[in-house]
């Protein structure tokens, strides 16, 4: 254990290749993944993007970390679905039509998927269309939409009346993020939920499967 613990180190460290090494260890031994998962790298994700809330570290340190993290469920990935765990539930996220921006959805995708989620990530400029079609496809309860432009943000709406119209609205929880985007935004356009930063993201996304 007290090796494991490295890995939660190496995180908070934003440390890859140090998080992959004892990951691979990890895997040849006898240890339950989805406590390498839970103990050690949703907490270091955790205080990761509680430091970035309070600006004691910059969103590359956030940035970095989101891929060490990543680095591990990597190779962690393949064993869980092996042993049948099944994730704590599915997310798409995507940035909406119009906008190129992924930084801020990287970070949350990552962190989601740290966290147990599956993350279903369709991009950047993402169509509505597509948005409602991974819906259908994917039997996803969670639709997390991104924009960085204030000019792109209307996009999140036209998203949320396609899934009206497709009648998959109330299947759905739609959470919404950006640095354009407020509460009154969300309740404007009918989200169920936004978030400020990556740490709020994943919070959210939890609540909605509780």
């Amino acid at each position: 254990m007290a090796k494991l613990k490295k890995i939660h180190e190496a995180i908070l460290k934003v440390d890859l290749q140090t998080t992959v090494d004892i990951t691979k260890e990890a895997l040849e031994g006898k240890i339950d993944l989805q406590s390498i998962i839970r103990k050690y790298m949703i907490p270091a994700m955790d205080l990761i993007g509680e430091k970035f809330e309070r600006n004691e570290v910059f969103i590359l340190e956030l940035l970095m970390a989101a891929r060490a993290m990543k680095g591990s469920l990597e190779l962690l990935r393949p064993r869980l679905v092996e042993t049948g765990a099944k994730p704590v539930g599915k997310v798409i996220i995507g940035t909406v039509k119009g906008d190129l921006h992924d930084i801020g959805k990287n970070i949350v995708a990552s962190m989601l998927e740290g966290s147990g989620f599956e993350v279903i990530d369709l991009g950047v400029d993402v169509q509505p269309e597509k948005f409602i079609q991974t819906v259908k496809e994917k039997d996803v309860k969670i639709v997390a939409l991104s924009a960085l432009l204030t000019t792109t943000m209307p996009a999140m709406k036209v998203v949320i009346d396609a899934l009206k119209d497709a009648g998959l609205r109330d299947k759905v929880k739609v959470m919404i993020g950006g640095p354009g985007v407020t509460q009154s935004f969300a309740e404007e356009i009918s989200a169920d939920g936004y978030s400020e930063n990556a740490n709020g993201a994943v919070g959210l996304a939890r609540s909605f499967i509780m």
